[in-house]
């Protein structure tokens, strides 16, 4: 089985970070594909930087579905160009987000997701909306720059570790879930440290990606996630012109 593990940002120390994290849980039998985009942002913070990683990491989604790949793992929270990536891939698609929360509902009745920063909150309770689990869930933000995770020095750990404990005394959060791909490295301290599960998006969302494919099961061309049909594109995007499906 070859799984794409995708970084929608442009930052390789990163990759390398996620690369590790969803390599520690695949299975013996799985083969992690870790790539980010040539261009785009270094980081996701926001709505503009989701707009603009979108076609990097579409060309990275349809290149590996020409190398051959059975399933993709959008590692962004904010599940960034998920239904657009399920439009042209075959196997399944699943956002860290969409993996996390739905593996956090599973293992308790609250939820506190600890992001970065404020301006990604109103995102990831968009999703999770999206995903059913509004009424149970808190998004906390660190205020912690995205980049800053990549920064050893940086106080950014202790801000997380900060927000969990807040999480803990005032949501009465049973599970913690952290809310971007650069903490995965995060995720095992933490949970020893406060005594309940903190779930990494990342390694959530290759273990569903694995259960998926073993049972034989791929994303729906009935609907919404048809191929995109072929028509012209202008500009700078005429390369990602549809040829048809």
């Amino acid at each position: 089985m070859r799984i794409l593990v995708l970084n929608p940002n442009t930052t390789a120390s990163m990759t390398a970070k996620i690369s590790a994290a969803a390599r520690s849980v695949a299975g013996a039998g799985t083969e992690i594909l870790a790539a980010n985009p040539a261009m785009g942002p270094a980081s996701i913070e926001g709505y503009y930087d989701e707009a603009l990683c979108l076609p990097g990491l579409l060309e990275e989604v349809i290149r590996h579905e020409r190398e051959g790949i059975d399933g993709t793992v959008i590692a962004c929270f904010d599940d960034t160009g998920l239904d657009a990536a399920r439009t042209v891939a075959t196997g399944p698609v699943i956002g860290i987000c969409e993996a996390a929360l739905h593996t956090a509902s599973l293992l308790g009745a609250r939820i506190s997701v600890v992001t970065t920063l404020s301006r990604s909150v109103p995102a990831i309770e968009h999703l999770a909306r999206r995903y059913g689990v509004a009424d149970r869930c808190r998004v906390r933000a660190a205020e912690v720059p995205v980049l800053a995770l990549e920064d050893a020095g940086s106080s950014a750990a202790d801000r997380v570790r900060s927000e969990i404990a807040d999480a803990v005394a005032h949501d009465g959060a049973e599970v913690v879930v952290l809310g971007c791909a650069g903490m995965t490295d995060l995720t095992q301290r933490f949970s020893r440290e406060f005594g309940l599960p903190v779930i990494d998006g990342v390694a959530a969302a290759v273990k569903l990606v694995e259960s998926l494919v073993t049972l034989g099961l791929r994303t729906s061309k009935v609907g919404g996630y048809a191929p995109p049909l072929p028509k012209a594109y202008a500009g700078e995007l005429a390369r990602f012109a549809p040829k048809g499906g």
